[in-house]
């Protein structure tokens, strides 16, 4: 399977997931499961615990704009993977839509920031790769549906 395919499961994978969670519950029990964060952040993560902490981790990407575009980077398709480990470090694979992109200096940066302030987190590393390189269909469908590519 190719790392395209990979990364277009999970990313189905995930917006299923998200869909069980909202329609398992009412959107009070959802905000008072978030806001009640007594979890364990002692070293080693638990599974469960890396779990949560990848899905805080999304979200701060998600607050995350390209400048160019109104779209966050996460449902832009920038963010390729979110690894994090026992030890509370973290992975993160990215790539921009192009080599010249004006923020190629500074949105790592930016990443590796937001990444930080997440709960459970000690370290980050970002690499930015080119391969493969980011096209729409790396977009979310409410992305390319709001840029007008469906």
């Amino acid at each position: 399977m190719s790392f395209l395919d990979r990364f277009l499961t999970k990313e189905q994978e995930s917006k299923i997931m998200r869909s069980e969670e909202i329609s398992s519950g009412t959107e009070s029990e959802i905000v008072a499961e978030t806001t009640a964060d007594s979890r364990d952040y002692s070293l080693p993560l638990s599974a469960e615990t890396r779990k949560y902490v990848e899905e805080q981790i999304v979200a701060r990407m998600r607050e995350i704009y390209d400048p160019e575009i109104p779209i966050d980077i996460y449902e832009m398709g920038l963010i390729y993977e979110i690894n994090v480990a026992e030890n509370g470090k973290v992975e993160i694979i990215m790539t921009l839509t192009t080599p010249h992109c004006p923020v190629a200096e500074s949105m790592p940066g930016d990443v590796q920031i937001r990444a930080l302030d997440v709960d459970g987190v000690r370290d980050v590393n970002v690499e930015l790769v080119w391969d493969p390189p980011w096209t729409i269909y790396m977009m979310s469908e409410a992305a390319r549906l709001e840029m007008g590519f469906m």
